[in-house]
């Protein structure tokens, strides 16, 4: 049985207290949830979770982070512990560089508002533990989230997605309020993507209805009649979604339905194989031209090394490599275009990284350099990660070029 109670303004009892924000109550079996909804810049919301830790209602809080984003409120600068060379080496620079580019806008909303977003998740952490109280982490990993969006939205919408990150990192415009009503409502992720969660039932889905769901079942997980009485801080978008969730029977083994809301779809076959079908049709298209003509196969070949070449090469050098890294990209973007098992801006990545070692430096003012345009170019550890990327869009793009223009020697009207 389910008893549910919506709070809007503060008990009589507390004395003194701060406006409370919504509140809903909950008893599910022998628990009690009381679900809080937070403006996650809200000053006075803070001030809301420190009074109701302090009060010694409650047995445990539970709050809207995931491990990797607690560990980053709580370590802010753990980014320098990273290898980056095992980022490049496991495919986690674009997860790394959109995770930059949620905090850059972090980072310029505190600045224009005077408000650190995330302050009452902050008061959540140093009130449980001064109270000793057990903290329950409940919300899904924020890459697991992001996976899901990027595999669940139509191909033709995720440069808009990638292209509203840019833009919370090139925009230098103040924050308009409508943003900072969204951020009353939901974080930083959402308000991000908020423009198209609105007209999108595909990134609705992920971003806000399966964590509605996440968060009840690890709820259900944490807490089989361990605790009496839990405080659950979540951002006021959540409130109504995780409430319903925990007002419906939720299933016995709890945990099953969770692994599955963590799943992240394998990539299609087919885009799998299309870096080796690439290759092999490459491949082809020089031994054909050789077939025909030694000369058309050495043009072919050059055509092939200059035009991916130069485009990876012009890639780092709009990031601002070093001279080194970018004449390696040169010589080597031909070559791994042509071998699947290795990119040119893993190549580069790693070129840059030793002949520019990040420094402590770089790491301390990381967060605070990614807030503008200038400083990902300034700061070493976000500079690479450009090379990376721009070497790797200017080998993909020199690979199409060139292979069409063997293509078009060998099929065109000239061939």
């Amino acid at each position: 049985m389910t008893d549910s109670q919506d709070i809007t303004a503060a008990e009589p009892s507390q004395a003194g207290a701060v406006t409370a924000g919504p509140r809903q109550v909950l008893q599910v079996g022998e628990t009690r949830y009381t679900l809080l909804g937070t403006a996650h810049v809200s000053a006075q919301s803070a001030a809301e979770v420190r009074q109701l830790i302090r009060s010694g209602d409650f047995d445990a809080v539970a709050i809207e982070l995931c491990p990797s984003r607690h560990h980053s409120l709580v370590e802010p600068d753990a980014m320098a512990d990273q290898d980056l060379f095992q980022v490049f080496r496991q495919s986690k620079a674009g997860m790394v560089a959109a995770s930059l580019a949620l905090g850059a806008f972090q980072q310029r909303l505190a600045e224009q508002s005077g408000i650190e977003p995330g302050a009452e998740m902050r008061a959540a952490l140093e009130e449980s533990e001064a109270a000793k109280l057990p903290l329950l982490l409940i919300d899904r990993d924020v890459g697991i989230t992001l996976k899901r969006i990027y595999t669940n939205v139509p191909w033709w919408q995720r440069m808009g997605l990638i292209s509203g990150l840019l833009g919370s990192v090139i925009s230098r415009q103040e924050v308009s309020a409508a943003e900072i009503e969204r951020l009353k409502e939901g974080d930083v992720l959402e308000s991000t993507f908020s423009e198209f969660a609105e007209q999108s039932e595909a990134l609705y889905t992920p971003l806000i209805r399966e964590r509605d769901r996440y968060m009840a079942l690890r709820l259900a997980e944490e807490n089989p009649g361990r605790y009496r009485h839990v405080l659950v801080v979540i951002g006021a978008g959540h409130l109504k979604g995780l409430g319903e969730h925990l007002s419906a029977p939720l299933p016995q083994a709890p945990g099953v339905e969770r692994e599955a809301l963590e799943h992240t779809p394998p990539r299609s076959k087919l885009w799998k194989r299309l870096p080796w079908i690439i290759t092999a049709l490459v491949l082809t298209g020089f031994a054909i031209g050789f077939s025909r003509d030694t000369g058309l196969g050495l043009q072919l070949v050059g055509e092939w090394f200059l035009i991916n070449g130069v485009l990876s090469a012009l890639g780092t050098a709009i990031a601002l490599g070093h001279p080194v890294t970018i004449a390696a990209t040169f010589f080597a973007a031909p070559l791994t275009s042509l071998n699947p098992t290795i990119g040119a801006g893993f190549v580069a990545a790693g070129v840059e990284l030793a002949m520019r070692k990040p420094k402590v430096r770089d790491f301390a003012t990381l967060r605070h350099d990614v807030a503008s345009v200038k400083g990902w170019w300034r700061n070493r550890v976000s500079r690479t990660l450009l090379v990376f990327m721009l070497a790797t869009i200017g080998s993909a793009a020199g690979t199409w070029v060139a292979g069409l223009r063997i293509a078009g020697a060998l099929f065109g009207s000239g061939a």
